[in-house]
Parts: C-alpha cells; sequence; structure tokens
C-alpha cells in the first residue's frame, strides 16, 4: 500500500504548484459554510428499551451544509436506527471541520463524557487526505485514536463509516480529484485491514458515489442535488447517507 502511495506521490510532484493554486481558487470561491447546531438529541418510541449513540469526525459529521445536526447526518442516523431497531436513541455530536484523525484523538475524546455509550459511528479520511499524509501515518492514527476510544470505552461498538467520495466533487478540478481522490482511495483500503485487527471495530467500505445512490433508494434527483457548495453534502445527502448506514449497521448485526 504505501509502494502504491510512493508512485502516486512520484506521479503527483509536478502538480504540486498546480494543485496549490487550483486549491486556494477553490477556498476563495466556496462560501465558507457554518457547522451544523443542535448537537444533541433524543428519538423516543413507545418501546421502553433505549441506547446511547455517539458520533466523531470532521466537517461531515460535524454538519457542514445543514442547518441543524437533526436533519444532517447523524439526526437521520438516529431515527433511522430507532426505525429499525424499535428503541429510543439518545444522540450527540462531537465533531470538528478540518480535524484529521490524529486532531481528533489529541482534541475530541478527552472532551466525551456520556456514559454508557451504546454505538460510536466515526466519519474521517477527507482532511488527512487534503493533507496527503501518507497510508503510514493514517494506520498510526487510526490505531492510536481506537485505542484512545477502547480506554474509556473497551465494549463500545466502533463504525468507521465510508470514505468522503472526493472523485464526486463538483468544485475540485481533474488533478485535484486525480490525486487527492486516489489517495482517499489508499486510506480507505488501510483503514479496512487495520479494522480487522480488531473485534467489534467496523468499516463500512463500500465506495459512495451518487449515482450508486439513486439507482439503489430509487431516488428522483440529480448527483448536483448532493452538494450543499460543490464539497459539503446537502441536507438530501447526508440523509440518504445516514439511512445507508443505519441499514449496514442493523444487517451486520453490530449492535445484537
Amino acid at each position: 500500500m504505501n509502494i502504491k502511495y510512493t508512485l502516486g506521490a512520484i506521479v503527483s510532484v509536478p502538480l504540486l504548484p498546480l494543485l496549490y493554486f487550483q486549491g486556494k481558487k477553490i477556498r476563495n470561491t466556496i462560501p465558507q459554510l457554518p457547522e451544523a447546531t443542535g448537537n444533541e438529541g433524543i428519538v423516543e418510541t413507545s418501546n421502553k428499551t433505549s441506547f446511547q449513540l455517539i458520533t466523531i469526525g470532521e466537517s461531515t459529521i460535524a454538519g457542514v451544509g445543514v442547518k441543524t445536526h437533526e436533519t444532517g447526518f447523524t439526526g437521520t442516523l438516529a431515527n433511522s436506527l430507532s426505525t429499525l431497531l424499535d428503541t429510543s436513541i439518545s444522540w450527540k455530536v462531537y465533531a470538528k471541520s478540518g480535524y484529521t484523525a490524529k486532531r481528533v484523538n489529541d482534541k475530541i475524546i478527552q472532551r466525551i463524557t456520556e456514559k454508557p455509550i451504546d454505538l460510536i459511528v466515526i466519519g474521517l479520511g477527507g482532511n488527512d487526505s487534503f493533507k496527503l499524509h501518507s497510508p503510514k501515518k493514517w494506520n498510526a492514527a487510526i490505531r492510536k485514536l481506537i485505542a484512545t476510544i477502547r480506554e474509556k470505552y473497551p465494549k463500545a461498538p466502533i463504525v468507521f463509516i465510508n470514505m468522503p467520495p472526493i472523485k464526486e466533487f463538483p468544485a475540485f478540478t481533474g488533478p485535484i480529484k486525480f490525486v487527492i481522490g486516489n489517495l482517499v482511495v489508499l486510506l480507505g483500503k488501510e483503514l479496512e485491514k487495520v479494522v480487522n485487527d480488531y473485534e467489534n471495530v467496523h468499516y463500512y467500505s463500500r465506495t459512495i458515489t451518487y449515482e450508486d445512490f439513486i439507482d439503489r433508494m430509487n431516488l428522483n434527483v440529480t448527483p448536483a442535488d448532493f452538494f450543499s457548495d460543490g464539497v459539503h453534502p446537502s441536507e438530501l445527502a447526508y440523509q440518504v447517507w445516514a439511512r445507508d448506514v443505519a441499514n449496514y449497521i442493523k444487517e451486520q448485526q453490530i449492535l445484537t
């Protein structure tokens, strides 16, 4: 895997000045969207059973692109799991736009106070890719993150959701999609290897493409409808993605 990264890096070196200027132009043209508000909530059912859901991660988990978490990824995930499992769910978001796996481990995990926690869902990979972190560095950061979580919550199931679909981002140029998009694929494959070394740690490795979502869920929309700013998901994207993750969690019997 690191050989592929090295070869990719060699191919990408001539593109770095171009990537820098293209990236700077994209940052100047894309609106700076805020993170979602309302970072906790409860989904109640008539069933007396209940559990605690925590989501952790970068901008997608932080809800950039929607007004509130209730209508974003975490709120939709909680609602979907509540329906699928017929249980009440308390949920809370711990996330920050721009954070890498290492930053999440260093700054976020220590802030989590809920006990017990019945499910931890993690969304990372975009910022590690943008910073051109190698699979080796990503591997080490993910292992440290898992170890830190396990110190606090030895038995809680951990689910890493799909890597961000950088090759789908309409705001990105061809060279950026090539370099960063291929790197995120490598990091996803590395993550798949890492979770195999741990009990009760999972990774939903299905590659996200919006045409796939449209076909599988029979949606009358276009791929453009899945973006709020050409980079971050729209409310539709968050909700479709969260429902898909909920189905994965149920099908894998992660909570049984």
